[in-house]
């Protein structure tokens, strides 16, 4: 797996950054890829591990130390082949992905881990660049036709892989555009969307149907995020479909019930990620929340939040400021404790590095403003004391807020959608359907299917991908009594 002594002669080698100044003067990716010498050698890192733990901390189970060689020899066709045999999109995954991989890496236990990420990135843009990433539409159809609602990472992988066996696919995105929240909940300079549109003609080559603007339910839920011009009723789709697949993502935004929520210039981050998609695609919008000349609170630490940061520093924001109600993680984890499981350590993102302050131990009281309008923010700080949040006495602190974006993560899936297919949820509020045994992915409703985000909650990319493709096996075991797609 790679070179024999390469993990001690040569170190790791992160991908670089165009310098912050340029790259926020507009929305492009500007992540510089490993050239063809750097990744050689970041491959040659891989040990030979005995027990490579990265492939179960990889949730599609990637072959890692095996495309890792690969690149480490030049056989590059090859290492694209072994990475694609188990991840339908490894140009999403090898940009917005967090590496669990990486954290599971024998040699991170007591050195820093093998590039992994950076070399998937390598390999998949290798690959399209030199025409090998192709249709593989099926030889013969089966005469069964299948509905994916959602066109998200999960609904996508889903329908690529029963298209493959012959299945006719008909994917239905309530959005105006394909990709779910790739395309309007990941901002454009993470991964742009020419990325999702090669995927989607791909796709179609190999058969797969897209209908966009359609919302599959009976209440029409009226957010910003549904751009849907036509509904269809979940009765419908069983009536005319022999299987269907619901894929839909966590949408449903955890809110901040405190005073002056109701003020204008208060918004949940998905009210304003998904309008800069827009713009970048050419819309014309008369009413697009900006962040230009504000001073802008972010609430909420994770990934959603640092896309707020990222977004607006773009717009021109005076200031911007994130909050996290947890304490400061450590700088360091301690690895001999977590290992090989993914830690909780202090990360700094890329939009944080353009500019934004940052706090911890925080919660938010009130909102004030006059007028209708936010213009303060009322905080206090707070202590965790067995296990209870507990406000720290005489810390309570104000400061200035044009635009307050919350991007404190996801409770549920739309449940108009779920309630108009009648299927049973679990208590978190998703889709009921296990993940093992007979019936796997089967939700309670007749011939409907679940996976992804609508089934396991808010999680990541990667994770929808390998639910999309163990749902299409057992799909495919529904319909055909066997399969031979990939559990």
């Amino acid at each position: 797996m790679g070179k024999v002594t390469g993990f001690m002669e040569f170190r790791r080698q992160e991908e670089t950054y165009l310098p912050a100044p340029a790259r926020l003067k507009n929305y492009k990716e500007f992540v510089l890829r490993l050239s063809d010498a750097e990744a050689k050698l970041q491959g040659a890192r891989c040990m030979d591990c005995g027990i490579p733990f990265c492939n179960n901390g990889c949730p599609v189970n990637n072959i890692i130390p095996d495309w890792n060689d690969l690149v480490y020899h030049g056989n590059y066709r090859a290492a694209l082949d072994t990475l694609q045999s188990t991840n339908n999109f490894p140009e999403f995954t090898g940009r917005i992905c967090p590496a669990p991989c990486e954290a599971a890496c024998t040699l991170n236990i007591n050195d820093a881990a093998v590039g992994i990420k950076s070399i998937e990135h390598f390999i998949i843009d290798k690959g399209w660049e030199n025409g090998w990433v192709v249709p593989q539409p099926s030889h013969a159809k089966s005469g069964k036709k299948i509905a994916v609602v959602g066109s998200g990472p999960a609904g996508m992988a889903a329908a690529q892989q029963l298209a493959r066996v012959g299945h006719d696919v008909t994917v239905f995105e309530k959005s105006d555009r394909v990709g779910g929240l790739l395309r309007y909940g990941i901002p454009d300079f993470k991964l742009e969307k020419s990325h999702i549109d090669r995927r989607v003609e791909q796709m179609q080559a190999e058969g797969v149907s897209f209908r966009t603007g359609v919302f599959v339910g009976r209440d029409f839920p009226k957010n910003v995020n549904n751009w849907a011009t036509e509904t269809i009723a979940p009765e419908q789709l069983q009536q005319d479909f022999d299987a269907v697949i619901i894929a839909g993502g966590a949408e449903q935004p955890r809110d901040l019930p405190v005073p002056g929520r109701e003020l204008k210039g208060v918004h949940f981050a998905m009210d304003f990620l998904p309008l800069q998609n827009k713009v970048n695609a050419g819309d014309k919008l008369k009413d697009q929340i900006k962040a230009s000349g504000k001073h802008v609170v972010v609430i909420g630490g994770g990934d959603t939040g640092s896309d707020c940061v990222g977004t607006s520093n773009r717009h021109g924001a005076a200031s911007v400021a994130q909050f996290e109600l947890m304490p400061q993680p450590p700088e360091q984890e301690n690895k001999p404790l977590v290992w090989p499981y993914w830690p909780t350590k202090l990360r700094t993102s890329s939009s944080h590095e353009e500019g934004c302050e940052r706090d911890w131990a925080v919660a938010t009281k009130r909102f004030e403003g006059k007028n209708g309008k936010v213009e303060k923010l009322v905080a206090c700080r707070v202590e965790w004391q067995d296990g209870k949040m507990v406000e720290v006495p005489d810390s309570e602190f104000s400061m200035k807020a044009d635009l307050v974006l919350l991007a404190m993560g996801f409770v549920s899936p739309v449940q108009q959608v779920l309630d108009a297919f009648g299927v049973e949820k679990d208590v978190r509020g998703n889709a009921r359907a296990t993940t093992e045994g007979d019936g796997c992915y089967q939700t309670s409703a007749a011939k409907v299917f679940a996976a992804g985000d609508i089934r396991r909650g808010q999680s990541l990319v990667v994770w929808a991908i390998r639910e999309g493709r163990q749902c299409a096996r057992a799909v495919d075991e529904f319909l055909m009594g066997s399969s031979v797609l990939p559990r």
